[in-house]
């Protein structure tokens, strides 16, 4: 069951307080959680559900209550509602068994039940506005938090015609609605970011008023038929302009225009705030880095495509899973790492696989709604042979981000591999299509590349694999769709140089490994056959190059 409201506010309280109850001390000032002397690590959004428990502890405090001020109302699935629940027992030394803290009030809610000291925080922080501002502006609901936040201000109306408001606040809306799907951002909610006006208004103010690092800004102008919208991102602490893009499109199917440029700014949106992410943590020292900051660095690693690279960044993995165990994304992407370092050759199938099926089923259990998890669970599948469950994990991914280019890119490899193969291109393709600015484009420039390999179209392959290759030189799946594309095509002596440069980037490559490594024989009937011809196609091209 799923739970859709409308997006709102509940109050967080104003005031920057210091609860104490049993052995711990929660100070909202400093956003830190103790037990006695010792603080405990807590993920920010169960801290700040603890928060509002503590805040409200006189009152039952429905589901819908805490959906509004901790998912900004969002679209939460019982399950993710409940692991919180569960994480802020487990931070306060509670249990769903015993509630003697939390209890849950059947068919009601959730009541903090302990007792409780509560008095202002000696070290609050944050200046107060002037009673006559608090008025003249709303607030956000919290401090800043500490995954980057952003907010889509309304897109400016530039035609002759109020009327077409509702075209730019509809587009505005849906770029909210598909961002707040990605577990990555923290989402201002519709209600604060349309309270603002950017105008004349400073960025670095209405940054500062919504407790955002980034602004996605635009303008519409329609002409007759036709339609103009501009949309940028911006660094709402430095005014720099991250991203912009104009999009010009026939008002055939104004809800298609909508869903089309929604998809095409969200997907360019997402990599630029990775990459501003980035930078921001290479700034801080080493002994400064937080779980968001590892995950960041990590991923620059990944998505650099070598064996060293992808080790480097499970190490990084690795380090914010010890700071925070159920941190669902650094779970999700060193699974992800740990089956694609499979796919590369870089590592024995017999550990790897393994390892990413623990880390996956600890993601999903811990955030059911991040679109990594679905994806990492989907690979292990793959590997595993369970191709119906698979297949589901990919479809599940791509609901909870249908911009999500590298999942989308992998679905279209399952559907070829299963025989579909006209399907299977359209995904690929459109991953393709999605990621231009994408740090995943290689990667979708040589899985696309296999895709046509598979369906004989081999010139294309080849011309996507050179792409490939040009973006990330160590590449080995693309070299071996070069080398499989180029033998198929009779071009003999153009396949045996590129299996010389796939010796290099993969020398454990052999007619053996290939046979090992494409998906096991998957368990929906109908589709070995097509599994089977799919690795006797491979094979076959390999052989015609030289390979044994």
């Amino acid at each position: 069951m799923r739970i859709d409201i409308c997006r709102g506010v509940a109050d967080f309280g104003d005031d920057e307080m210091e609860f104490r109850f049993a052995d711990h001390m929660l100070n909202t000032s400093r956003r830190e959680l103790r037990r006695g002397s010792s603080a405990i690590a807590v993920e920010p959004q169960v801290l700040d559900l603890l928060t509002y428990l503590l805040r409200n502890r006189d009152r039952v405090v429905t589901k819908n209550d805490l959906i509004t001020a901790i998912w900004s109302g969002r679209s939460v699935s019982d399950s993710t509602l409940t692991s919180r629940i569960n994480a802020a027992r487990k931070a306060i030394g509670d249990s769903g068994a015993e509630q003697k803290l939390i209890r849950t009030i059947t068919r009601k809610g959730f009541r903090f039940v302990g007792d409780v000291r509560a008095q202002a925080a000696e070290n609050a922080s944050l200046a107060r506005p002037a009673a006559n501002a608090s008025s003249e502006q709303p607030r956000p609901t919290s401090s800043l938090p500490d995954r980057p936040g952003i907010a889509v201000l309304p897109f400016a109306n530039m035609s002759d015609d109020p009327e077409q408001d509702y075209f730019s606040h509809g587009i505005s809306e849906d770029i909210i609605t598909a961002l707040s799907k990605l577990r990555w951002f923290f989402v201002v909610a519709r209600n604060w970011s349309f309270a603002r006006r950017s105008g004349s208004v400073p960025i670095k103010r209405i940054g500062e008023q919504l407790g955002v690092r980034y602004l996605v800004e635009g303008s519409v102008r329609k002409s007759g038929a036709r339609v103009r919208i501009t949309a940028q991102l911006s660094d709402a602490a430095t005014g720099n302009q991250l991203w912009a893009e104009r999009y010009d499109r026939d008002l055939a199917d104004v809800f298609a225009v909508q869903d089309e440029i929604t998809e095409a700014a969200v997907a360019a949106i997402t990599p630029q705030i990775y990459a501003a992410e980035t930078f921001r943590a290479r700034r801080k020292p080493p002994e400064n880095l937080d779980a968001w900051d590892l995950v960041m660095r990590a991923l620059t690693h990944f998505w650099r495509v070598t064996r060293e690279d992808n080790v480097a960044a499970q190490k990084l993995l690795e380090r914010a899973i010890a700071i925070d165990p159920n941190y669902a994304h650094a779970l999700a992407v060193l699974a992800v790492s740990h089956f694609f370092a499979t796919y590369m050759g870089w590592a024995d199938r017999a550990d790897s696989v393994p390892a990413a099926e623990a880390a996956a089923m600890a993601a999903i259990r811990a955030d059911s709604e991040d679109p990594w998890a679905h994806l990492a669970v989907a690979g292990v599948y793959v590997y595993l042979g369970r191709t119906k469950e698979a297949l589901a994990q990919f479809g599940q991914a791509l609901d909870l981000n249908p911009s999500f280019s590298l999942a989308q890119a992998c679905y279209g490899v399952m559907l070829t591999r299963l025989g579909r193969w006209e399907d299977g291109a359209n995904a690929a393709r459109r991953a393709l299509r999605l990621s231009p600015s994408d740090p995943f484009s290689a990667i979708c420039s040589g899985i696309v590349a296999h895709v046509e390999f598979v369906g004989g179209n081999y010139h294309e392959a080849m011309r996507l694999a050179r792409e490939a290759i040009r973006q990330r030189t160590d590449l080995a799946g693309a070299y071996r769709v070069l080398t499989a594309a180029a033998a198929m095509a009779g071009k003999i002596e153009l396949a045996t140089v590129s299996l010389r440069e796939l010796r290099g980037v993969q020398p454990n490559i052999s007619l053996a490994w290939i046979n090992d490594n494409m998906p096991v024989t998957p368990d929906e009937r109908g589709h070995s056959s097509a599994f089977s011809c799919a690795r006797d196609h491979y094979l076959e091209a390999f052989r015609r190059a030289g390979l044994d």
